[in-house]
């Protein structure tokens, strides 16, 4: 009962702030927003006995995507009172979509067959990386390749940028 309770208000929370997100009309009140839904979205996690990725959303959503845009919008003058213009001119052709998405959540969630009793909560962390280093050891590595890669992307592409701007 008190896990329901506890699902039910942090599933509000999450809900309440991605639509702040979605609709403040300030930058920086979107930014601080994000980080109220990336910690609700954590609680849910632990609540759901997910806690690997209750850690993985607080180390890389919270601690480093977050932080980062925060500090580049604290860091780039005169983005912090930015308006953003709304100037959304297919709005009825996307609730179409969005429409069919939510009917098709809708009809999986009432199709669906729940169990009836609560599931066994138990830690994934060890099950997880046992997985990660015996049984998925090469998707696992290429994975790690690919980051590697796009970092170096990155640092091509803003090595570049910096280029131009000095000439």
């Amino acid at each position: 009962m008190l896990t329901d309770i506890a699902i039910g208000f942090f599933g509000v929370v999450t809900l309440v702030s991605a639509s702040i997100v979605t609709f403040s009309p300030r930058i920086l009140y979107s930014a601080f927003a994000l980080l109220f839904t990336f910690f609700g979205v954590a609680a849910l996690y632990v609540l759901l006995s997910a806690d690997f990725l209750a850690a993985t959303q607080v180390l890389v959503y919270v601690g480093g995507i977050l932080i980062l845009i925060i500090f580049g919008v604290l860091l780039t003058a005169r983005i912090t009172n930015l308006e953003i213009i709304e100037q959304t001119h297919q709005r009825y052709v996307a609730l179409i979509p969005v429409l069919a998405l939510g009917l098709g959540l809708i009809l999986l969630l009432l199709s669906t067959v729940w169990p009836d009793r609560p599931l066994a909560l138990e830690p994934t962390t060890a099950k997880i990386g046992k997985s990660l280093i015996f049984e998925y050891v090469i998707a696992f590595e290429a994975s790690s390749i690919l980051l590697v890669a796009a970092l170096i992307g990155a640092v091509r592409l803003g090595r570049e940028r910096n280029d131009e701007d000095a000439e």
